[in-house]
């Protein structure tokens, strides 16, 4: 049985911060209805949510971390369902059978948020990072498989590029049946991706 992704403990806030936050991030989901992702500013979402704008600074940073941020509150019921959800994707099936359901959930999710995923990287500060929760959650399936002769850390690196990188945003161009279609492309991609690198599960060692 796989093991549950831990995908961490939000760190506590002050009451104050956390109603700022909801607000910014309610204000932000407004703006992103009514005009799109270009009409979302630091200083139009200050004016939109009532809040100063150096509240709105401290809180995301730059622009792209509002993004981030409403990208990150949307991929909550994500993490949940790998945390608790049915099999595949949720805890009890075979660790390739959860790498293969974790990329197509990974795939659609993106798809489906691909304006505020894209404005999310645009401007973003390149340099050390910690490894995003996508790369966390696939070097755990990748250890349980037991590769042999496999540098785990960097396959969970590569395959995490696989989902995260631009080339997913800025291929997600076309809404309605093509981008569905698109898609589905990307999940028989990343399904035959995963069967082929984890083909080797449970041989002899080096």
């Amino acid at each position: 049985m796989s093991t549950p992704l831990m995908w961490g403990t939000p760190q506590p806030e002050r009451a104050d911060a956390a109603r700022n936050r909801q607000l910014l991030l309610a204000a932000a989901r407004e703006l992103l209805a009514e005009a799109g992702p270009n009409a979302l500013t630091m200083d139009r979402l200050a004016e939109h949510s009532g809040l100063g704008k150096g509240t709105v600074f401290r809180r995301f940073g730059t622009r792209a971390g509002i993004f981030q941020a409403v990208l990150d509150d949307n991929e909550r019921t994500l993490q949940q369902e790998i945390l608790t959800g049915p099999p595949p994707l949720g805890p009890g099936a075979p660790p390739i059978d959860r790498l293969v359901a974790y990329g197509a959930a990974r795939i659609r999710f993106l798809a489906q948020n691909q304006e505020i995923a894209r404005a999310a990287i645009d401007g973003r500060k390149q340099g050390p990072r910690r490894p995003p929760m996508s790369e966390i959650h696939i070097r755990i399936l990748l250890r349980e498989l037991e590769l042999p002769c496999t540098d785990i850390d960097l396959l969970a690196g590569q395959l995490t590029s696989a989902l995260e990188g631009p080339l997913l945003q800025q291929t997600f161009q076309s809404p309605g049946p093509d981008g569905a279609a698109l898609t589905k492309r990307f999940e028989a991609g990343w399904r035959y991706l995963v069967e082929r690198v984890c083909g080797d599960a449970g041989a002899p060692t080096c």
